[in-house]
């Protein structure tokens, strides 16, 4: 049975400097990310087990544990292809037409995923999405990687607010770690991403660019 696998990056660590400095995206990367794909492997063999000795009784830990750690390995990945060393500037064609008419305005779709990802109590995730029953963009709060999140939103750029994404570098100003992201968002590959989301398809899964 295929495993999850912790994907390469596109560029190297110390790419992304000086917005993200190469010592936090090596542990990131190797440490944290691998941690979550090991953790989905892991229960993943648990729950298969559990099956085979028809023993349910730790099924609600174990699924719990599940969506933890496929939550955070899903969203890792949109996470490094979603920051490109060539990255910043604002995007274009229609996906700029939908952040002006959801938004206002590009200024005002940084201004409210700023606020969005800056006021997260604790661990968690600021989200631009493409919410498919209404057909249109929204920004999200996702706390720790898999709760508060409508099941119906494809994740388009995702700003990792957990500590281990900033502390080493910005300590406790986390306006500034958000404003430095906004200089290696890659563009193209949100807009890869809206365009998948809003045919219907999964904006999770891209084919290889």
């Amino acid at each position: 049975m295929a495993q999850y696998v912790l994907p390469d990056l596109d560029y190297d660590y110390g790419d992304l400097q000086p917005a993200i400095i190469g010592e936090i995206n090596e542990l990131h990367h190797s440490k944290h990310h691998a941690a979550y794909v090991k953790g989905a492997n892991d229960t993943l063999e648990q729950i298969d087990e559990a099956r085979d000795k028809s023993a349910f009784g730790s099924i609600v830990g174990l699924e719990t544990t599940l969506a933890f750690h496929l939550a955070g390995h899903a969203l890792h990945q949109v996470w490094w292809k979603n920051l490109s060393p060539n990255g910043g500037d604002k995007p274009s064609g229609e996906l700029a037409a939908a952040i002006d008419e959801h938004f206002g305005s590009f200024d005002g779709l940084r201004a409210q995923l700023n606020a969005a990802a800056g006021s997260i109590q604790g661990s968690g995730w600021g989200i631009l999405a493409w919410e498919p029953v209404g057909q249109r963009l929204i920004t999200q709060q996702l706390k720790d990687h898999h709760s508060n999140l409508s099941i119906a939103t494809t994740p388009l750029l995702v700003f990792d607010i957990w500590e281990h994404a900033y502390y080493l570098q910005y300590r406790n100003l986390k306006a500034d770690y958000i404003g430095a992201l906004w200089n290696i968002v890659n563009w193209d590959d949100v807009n890869a991403r809206f365009e998948a989301a809003r045919a219907g398809q999964n904006g999770l899964l891209l084919p290889t660019r």
